[in-house]
């Protein structure tokens, strides 16, 4: 076959053993005597002319065990033979099994790339550490594999060469030594170990890794140990605020600050701030009797203004106690006190630094306004409670429980929506200025009808109050006479008339003339059956509403009055006189 080489005649490079010479049963097997002459042209002789070099001499395989007789015995070296001629043409390029070296020779190591063996699998040194079998277990020293071109013959299984005078042998085994230097390596490793462990390359992995590998597991134990101080820190701060503030389930809702308490003066904070002071809570007791009312101060020495109704169960004999804002108790006793106006002045004694509450003027007042009514409703003392001037010149009565009428009370009252309750009566009730414009003394109860703070009903919004200028002449009347007077106009009524108007009775009460002769409404031309329809102007509707009316003036004081007489509407002038209170 022609493919590129040259086809000229070349050197022999291998020869065939000779013909009838017996086979070796194995490697192993002695090389007779007669046949060293063959062996050496092919081991030691050195090449013939023409002949290709650099082959792998053969190394002889370890030799039985045999007798190697004391001395020499002289061999003669036969002719050598010719030489076979090859079966084919030499290879230039010294390719097997045409190259060398001849198939006599071992193959030399050979060391082919190796994959990256998937991860359990046994791998040859140096992968698997120095001094293992290949599969990553510490090799036999009594059992390491050495290949048959590195085994050295024991001396006395050496056989012995013919050499001839004045020639030098070449050892082969030196030569072997030279052109294979010995490999740790191999003579390590044994391809044909049988592995003593499962699958694995136990130990730390080779290479730079394992420095880096190190370093690597320094920084993480250290970067653990940081987290776990920092969450030990974090925990522990976590643990104190929970026992604090006594635990994670305890609720702690936000809440505004202290501020410094100052309020408005005309605010009802600031009224109250400034009233209650002079407002007092009187206990009254008598033979089977006793309530709790209100009062305020009129003056430093120690006069206090409060309802009638209130003192009445004290009699003649009874105890009255006063107790201030502040918690203080005075005992007190009755300087005057009026049915009609159902009012009433008591006075404290050994008691100083009194602050009198101002008194404000009722005319001044309008529908509306604002007003702080300040009590102690059954019996709970400093009760402040706000609302308007619903209506003013509210004409009511009170009272009437005797049934002779000696203890009716006739107010032209100041109408408030202020709450205000049994125990309120006698107490002030005060502008935006806590100024006094009316003294609380009766309510509107849903179930009776009226009341005069008696009866035990609540406040439905319906609150009245005598206007302050009809109580301060009242109370300066008390103060220095003991009693007050009432305005009158000297006719007796017909509180039976149920049409429209006060119309004068016929008879008066000791059964003479309903109009009193010399009286005012006599001089004024008023006559017995007369029907007064208009006082100063103002509608009457009512006996009581022209009684209210009359009292609202001070004695002496000039009202226009109109009236009807048999059909003919007429006006008079009357000067209002006087009569002693009750």
């Amino acid at each position: 076959m022609d493919d590129g080489k040259p086809t000229g005649p070349k050197a022999k490079w291998w020869s065939r053993p000779t013909t009838g010479r017996a086979g070796r049963s194995g490697p192993g097997d002695p090389i007779p005597a007669e046949d060293m002459t063959g062996a050496t042209g092919l081991v030691g002789a050195p090449p013939a002319d023409g002949e290709t070099t650099g082959r792998i001499p053969a190394v002889p395989s370890e030799p039985a065990t045999s007798v190697v007789p004391s001395e020499p015995v002289a061999v003669e070296t036969p002719a050598p033979a010719p030489r076979a001629q090859p079966l084919h043409a030499p290879d230039e390029y010294s390719t097997p099994p045409y190259g060398g070296p001849g198939p006599w020779a071992p193959a030399p190591p050979v060391q082919r790339p190796v994959p990256t063996p998937a991860h359990g699998t046994p791998v040859p040194p140096p992968y698997a550490g120095t001094g293992t079998n290949g599969h990553g277990i510490a090799a036999d020293p009594g059992h390491t594999f050495e290949p048959p071109h590195l085994r050295q013959p024991h001396a006395q299984q050496q056989p012995p060469y013919p050499q001839q005078p004045g020639t030098h042998q070449p050892q082969p085994h030196a030569q072997q030594q030279a052109q294979h230097p010995t490999s740790s390596q191999w003579l390590q490793y044994d391809p044909w170990g049988v592995p003593r462990q499962p699958l694995t390359a136990p130990g730390p992995p080779t290479g730079t890794d394992i420095g880096r590998r190190k370093r690597r597991g320094g920084s993480a134990l250290l970067g653990i140990m940081l987290i776990a101080l920092v969450a030990g820190g974090v925990g522990g701060g976590i643990g104190a605020y929970v026992e604090r503030t006594g635990g994670l389930t305890s609720v702690e809702l936000p809440q505004a600050g202290r501020d410094s308490g100052g309020r408005p003066a005309d605010s009802v904070a600031g009224i109250a701030a400034s009233a209650l002071p002079s407002v007092v809570t009187l206990h009254v007791s008598g033979a089977g009797e006793s309530g709790t009312g209100t009062g305020f101060v009129l003056d430093k020495d120690g006069h206090i203004l409060t309802n009638n109704h209130v003192v009445a169960p004290a009699g003649g004999s009874g105890d009255i106690t006063v107790t201030f804002s502040g918690g203080e108790t005075a005992s007190a006793e009755i300087v005057g006190k009026d049915s009609g106006y159902d009012l009433a002045v008591v006075k404290v004694k050994g008691v100083s630094g009194l602050k009198p509450l101002a008194l404000g003027n009722s005319d001044n007042v309008q529908v509306g306004d604002p007003v702080v009514a300040i009590g102690a409703p059954f019996d709970l003392s400093n009760t402040v409670t706000s609302g308007i001037i619903s209506a003013k010149e509210r004409p009511i009565t009170a009272g009437g429980e005797k049934g002779d009428g000696t203890d009716v009370s006739y107010v032209d009252a100041l109408q408030t929506d202020a709450p205000i309750n049994p125990g309120n009566s006698g107490g002030p009730l005060v502008d935006s200025e806590a100024h006094v414009i009316g003294i609380n003394s009766a309510i509107r109860a849903a179930d009776s009808g009226s009341a005069l703070d008696g009866g035990q009903s609540g406040s439905i919004g319906l609150g009245f109050a005598i206007p302050i200028n009809q109580g301060k002449r009242v109370a300066e009347e008390l103060i220095n006479t003991g009693k007050a007077t009432h305005p009158v106009i000297g006719v007796t009524l017909d509180m039976k008339y149920a049409g429209d108007g006060a119309k004068v009775g016929t008879k008066g009460a000791d059964g003479g003339s309903a109009v009193t002769s010399g009286g005012p409404g006599a001089e004024a031309g008023i006559k017995p059956g007369d029907i007064i329809t208009e006082v100063d102007g103002a509608r009457v509707h009512s006996g009581e509403e022209l009684i209210v009316k009359i009292r609202a003036h001070r004695p002496g004081d000039r009202l226009g009055i109109g009236l009807t007489r048999g059909g003919k509407d007429l006006s008079l002038t009357v000067t209002l006189g006087s009569a002693s209170g009750t």
